[in-house]
């Protein structure tokens, strides 16, 4: 099974070859290095950017409104804020040029904790990123769904952001992308790089399949009846896990992945807390101004007379920044016991 920077790699490979993608550019994108993380190795239009994430929106704003499809990265999340004011503007152009305009520009960045990456290699970005009209953000939580999530975007007329979790890059998937050999060390040979000289190498890509997850359409990964949960990416595995972890004391939880945070599934959550009656937002975010404090006020708003108890979030610590120490890290972003906690302490309140 492909991990998910395989699953980008043969995505990015899938919109060279079928969906016009012409430039795929970033910092250390093209060769040799093919990204820090090894999700743009191999393919035939990478090109190293400065160090300048403003040039690197600014570019891809430019090819998109000539009409090219591209896919810029910014290495790390942490280093996207100085490019807010263009995010803005790619976002808005479409609307402000009154349809005349689309920018079929796809931005991938890499967020969130767990590699130890301290201050400046451990930040979210999925609750700015909601903030920013005109954009659609999606965040898998496995390999398949990055590849069919990232093959929408590429697909998609307008701009989307593609919010990859650091932590889950090496994390192989339980399902075969279409077109990928069954074999994990066959596909390694096929498309990984070797160490050291690659200088002569070339990747040998398998007959990889189109396959679309629709952006917008989330999807219940545990079946429940007693307390819904909602989470995306790195936390999603963890909020599976918990709800397994449960079960055996005889609690049922329905866990949501949500893929995509703008346009979010709305009509999957409020089906599922309308069975029962309670809700956990499970993100790595920030806590404060979070996106799921915002999924709190909807399902407080629309589905109050629903809840037999209150609404929770469960998120990042406020804090600055995030340590290099693991028990800082771990401290300062939910872990599986946090989770457990809270779904515990909810299923206990009487209504």
């Amino acid at each position: 099974m492909a991990n998910m920077a395989q699953a980008i790699r043969m995505a990015l490979h899938y919109g060279e070859k079928h969906l016009n993608v012409k430039d795929i550019f970033g910092q250390d994108v093209g060769a040799p290095l093919g990204g820090v993380f090894t999700a743009t190795q191999g393919l035939e239009t990478t090109w190293n950017a400065p160090l300048d994430e403003r040039g690197i929106i600014g570019m891809a704003m430019g090819i998109a409104m000539t009409g090219d499809r591209c896919v810029a990265e910014i290495q790390f999340c942490d280093y996207i804020f100085n490019t807010i004011d263009l995010l803005k503007i790619a976002g808005n152009t479409n609307w402000v040029s009154n349809g005349n305009y689309e920018l079929p520009m796809v931005v991938m960045t890499p967020v969130g904790a767990g590699i130890r990456g301290s201050i400046y290699h451990s930040h979210s970005f999925d609750s700015w990123a909601s903030r920013l009209p005109g954009w659609k953000v999606v965040m898998p939580a496995t390999p398949i769904d990055a590849y069919g999530l990232l093959i929408a975007a590429i697909k998609d007329p307008n701009p989307v952001l593609f919010l990859k979790p650091k932590a889950l890059m090496r994390v192989r998937g339980e399902e075969l992308l279409p077109g990928e050999p069954e074999s994990e060390k066959e596909l390694k040979a096929m498309i990984d790089a070797p160490i050291g000289d690659r200088s002569k190498w070339k990747a040998n890509w398998p007959n990889i399949q189109d396959h679309i997850v629709p952006i917008g359409k989330g999807k219940v990964t545990r079946e429940g009846n007693q307390i819904t949960v909602v989470s995306y990416g790195r936390h999603l595995l963890l909020c599976n896990q918990a709800a397994d972890q449960l079960a055996q004391d005889g609690y049922s939880v329905e866990v949501i992945d949500l893929r995509t945070i703008i346009p979010y599934d709305w009509q999957l959550i409020k089906n599922s807390i309308a069975k029962t009656g309670r809700v956990l937002f499970v993100n790595e975010d920030t806590e404060v101004t979070n996106f799921g404090e915002h999924l709190v006020y909807r399902t407080v708003q629309e589905l109050f007379y629903h809840l037999l108890a209150r609404p929770r979030v469960v998120a990042g610590k406020n804090l600055p920044g995030i340590g290099l120490a693991p028990a800082l890290e771990d401290a300062s972003v939910p872990q599986l016991n946090d989770i457990i906690v809270q779904i515990k302490d909810i299923c206990s309140e009487i209504p």
